[in-house]
């Protein structure tokens, strides 16, 4: 069998065949580092993971290391709630333990200090007086050049004393900036004079009051790829107009050719029916429509995690995707039907009524309860079989039960045979409704010569319905999800949050499960027969989330795709 590392090997794209040229080269003598730099702002989502994935990939692949780098230049938005739940999140998706320690671009504050000195005293640099929003206004647009900062003459002596004054704290927030001294009239709108550090009276999470003067990302992104001898510095698309920003702070700081890191661009993952913008999805959780940045419905991790989501799937997924140089949008199925296919064969079965009704077996000898035997999992003979206990007060799905019939509707209602999952054929001889018309009891009786689930006669039924002994159930509680957002492209409203789907979670809070539920452990998927794969929540309560359904909607997809 082919080991994983060499499958990976085989593995092509314009990336790994970048790679593939530098080590033939001998560029960086043949050494492969990458890293994965997120801000910790926030948690991380579904688009963060393929970057884990092929930024820690690659390192694996080509023999080198991936560096963890926190972005911690914004005192303001940063916390180490976030750094914690992006080395859990990163660790889950990768399947195993990071092995390098965590870096922090806060670091190398004193580094990239000296090194906008170094800026200023070649005349590369100045400190400009302007309030940001003249300073954005006179940047120009792209059928405009931007004007010159009335303040971009000052001399390096004078831009010397001021960045030093802004680092002992003598101006307020907002007062001015250090700006690099490129060109106004540059053509990419990320060469006029892009500002390298802004005043923010804030404490830092890990350097507290030491600094009152914080780099920008992109003087701190190429900055800490050079200190930490980075090869291959690889961003999504809308990094691409940095690039040559990237390069020209790397040459005026006369980094050595072989010690210079170099940024290459890769599209980034879209889903439909989602958004992956951070600004989005903390206004999500800061506006209460999610419980949390875990929140099941969340495109994050965190919420993929809680919700049952395999990382094995993930990864499957993103090396199924590929690599590209174009933005796309997959459907939000086509990753489904890679948990749906890992579920299959890791999950036990279990059965479990979210919405019961009781079924009473009118003709079930009084006070016997016998056991029959299920399948764990018939993907997985390993897994075994259980003891189910069986008995004539039962549970079932209300929605297993019409009284007046739709056509096609082949499941429980008045005259009609059905086989009990494990069990019996059972007839509807009545049922009993409350005084509000409610249905709370369907009557049948049973055949007892059915019990290995076939007729001695040979007659058929049409439906098979899963239910749960009454006596001795579980109670408990299953929330079920739609899409958090109605349409494909949320993106393409005004406001994406107007596309909301109010109706997003429904919970059961009278589920009732069989017995052996209280075996799954916390974070455990199993699959409840008929009904789909539901992920146990770590609380100490039974609460059940919905992973995904049973049905393959990815390849209604494609039938539809070719049918048009």
């Amino acid at each position: 069998m082919t080991s994983d590392k060499q499958h990976q090997q085989k593995k092509t794209d314009f990336i790994r065949d970048l790679v593939r040229a530098d080590q033939s080269s001998k560029r960086h003598s043949g050494r492969v580092q990458t890293r994965f730099p997120p801000e910790p702002n926030g948690y991380l989502h579904l688009g963060h993971a393929k970057s884990i994935c092929l930024n820690f990939g690659i390192a694996e692949e080509f023999g080198g290391i991936c560096n963890l780098r926190f972005d911690d230049t914004n005192p303001v938005t940063e916390s180490v709630e976030f750094v914690h739940s992006i080395q859990r999140d990163i660790e889950w998706i990768l399947g195993k333990q990071i092995s390098t320690r965590p870096l922090f671009a806060s670091d190398y504050f004193e580094q990239m200090f000296e090194w906008a000195v170094l800026l200023i005293e070649k005349g590369k640099a100045y400190v400009d007086d302007q309030d940001a929003e003249t300073i954005s206004e006179l940047r120009g647009n792209f059928t405009e050049v931007g004007v010159d900062s009335p303040f971009r003459k000052r001399t390096p002596e004078e831009n010397l004393k001021l960045f030093q004054m802004m680092r002992d704290g003598d101006f307020p927030e907002g007062s001015c900036v250090l700006r690099a001294k490129i060109a106004m009239d540059h053509e990419n709108m990320n060469m006029r004079d892009p500002v390298l550090y802004r005043i923010r009276n804030e404490s830092h999470f890990r350097t507290e009051n030491d600094w009152v003067i914080y780099p920008t990302y992109d003087w701190a992104h190429g900055q800490s790829d050079a200190i930490e001898n980075v090869t291959h510095s690889l961003c999504t698309l809308e990094f691409e107009s940095h690039r040559l920003l990237y390069d020209w702070f790397i040459e005026q700081l006369e980094i050595p050719l072989d010690k210079r890191p170099y940024q290459s661009e890769f599209a980034r993952l879209n889903f439909t029916h989602t958004v992956l913008s951070k600004r989005l999805l903390k206004r999500l959780v800061e506006d209460c429509v999610v419980e949390g940045w875990d929140d099941p419905r969340m495109p994050t991790i965190s919420g993929l995690r809680r919700r049952g989501y395999p990382s094995e799937a993930i990864r499957n997924f993103c090396d199924h995707i590929g690599i590209a140089k174009t933005n796309s949008t997959h459907e939000i199925e086509l990753l489904e039907s890679f948990v749906r296919t890992e579920l299959n064969q890791s999950a036990q079965r279990r059965m479990a009524v979210i919405d019961p009704v009781k079924l009473t077996i009118t003709n079930w000898p009084t006070g016997k309860l016998e056991y029959r035997t299920a399948i764990n999992n018939p993907e997985d003979k390993s897994a075994g079989t259980r003891e189910i206990p069986f008995s004539g007060n039962l549970l079932i799905e209300r929605e297993d039960f019409m009284e007046d019939p739709l056509p096609k509707f082949f499941r429980l209602s008045p005259g009609r045979e059905v086989r009990l999952r494990y069990g019996y054929f059972v007839t509807c001889t009545g049922f009993i409704n409350d005084e509000n018309g409610d249905l709370v009891e369907i009557l049948c009786t049973y055949d007892p010569e059915t019990s290995g689930g076939k007729a001695p006669d040979g007659r058929k039924v049409k439906a098979t319905i899963h239910w749960v002994e009454e006596a001795n159930s579980q109670r408990g509680s299953v929330a079920t999800y739609a899409r958090l957002f109605s349409s494909e492209k949320p993106d393409a409203f005004d406001d994406p949050f107007d596309d909301l789907n109010k109706e997003s979670r429904e919970v059961f809070e009278t589920a009732t499960f069989e017995p052996s539920i209280s075996d799954v452990e916390n974070g455990e998927v199993v699959q409840f027969e008929r009904l789909g794969y539901f992920c146990r929540d770590e609380s100490k309560e039974i609460l059940f989330h919905q992973t995904v359904g049973l049905r393959d909607e990815w390849a209604n997809i494609q039938k539809r795709n070719k049918s048009k």
